[in-house]
């Protein structure tokens, strides 16, 4: 299918899925937020897994017309995610459904998402009921490793981000402004 780009670019909203293991899935939905927001766009931008003050976290909560939630609890979930890992997801969930059956929002992305779903915290049917729910005017980024392939099947842009070097594994830890 073939799109006219001067009618259809505020008329259509796209799935795009960013996994792999490489980096920067999380770096390339938050700059895909900046480009909407500064187009006048309002996001809701929706992390699961995660919590906690990064840097990238400070300066988004200071934007206007940027809905910011986490869906994460303190730490990384080592093994089996617990009980509170689970509500936390599933709040997450509800949320970005609610986001998108609203129709406020031009650009909604679910931030390791993937990972959730990878670690059993949300099931396949949630992910699928929540690209259901996207409106034609919305788009809908999904982020992290583990996309499950229905969830490509469905996506309209996939980018698998791949590891081919990486400076961790020579010791370097997160570095501040960078990594965390």
């Amino acid at each position: 299918m073939s799109y006219d780009n001067e009618k259809d670019v505020f008329s259509r909203g796209c799935l795009q899925v960013y996994t792999g293991n490489g980096k920067g899935k999380t770096t390339a939905a938050i700059g895909l937020t900046v480009r909407a927001l500064g187009a006048g766009m309002k996001v809701f931008f929706g992390q699961f897994v995660k919590s906690g003050e990064y840097s990238e976290i400070t300066i988004l909560a200071s934007l206007k017309n940027l809905v910011l939630r986490q869906y994460g609890t303190e730490g990384f979930i080592m093994g089996h995610p617990g009980a509170s890992d689970i509500e936390a997801a599933s709040r997450g969930v509800r949320d970005a459904m609610d986001a998108l059956a609203g129709g406020n929002f031009g650009l909604v992305v679910l931030d390791e998402v993937n990972v959730a779903y990878s670690l059993g915290m949300i099931s396949l049917p949630e992910i699928l009921a929540i690209v259901s729910a996207r409106g034609n005017r919305t788009e809908l980024v999904m982020t992290g490793r583990g996309a499950p392939p229905e969830l490509l099947e469905a996506a309209d842009l996939v980018t698998e981000m791949r590891e081919v070097k990486h400076y961790f594994r020579t010791g370097l830890k997160a570095r501040k402004g960078i990594e965390s």
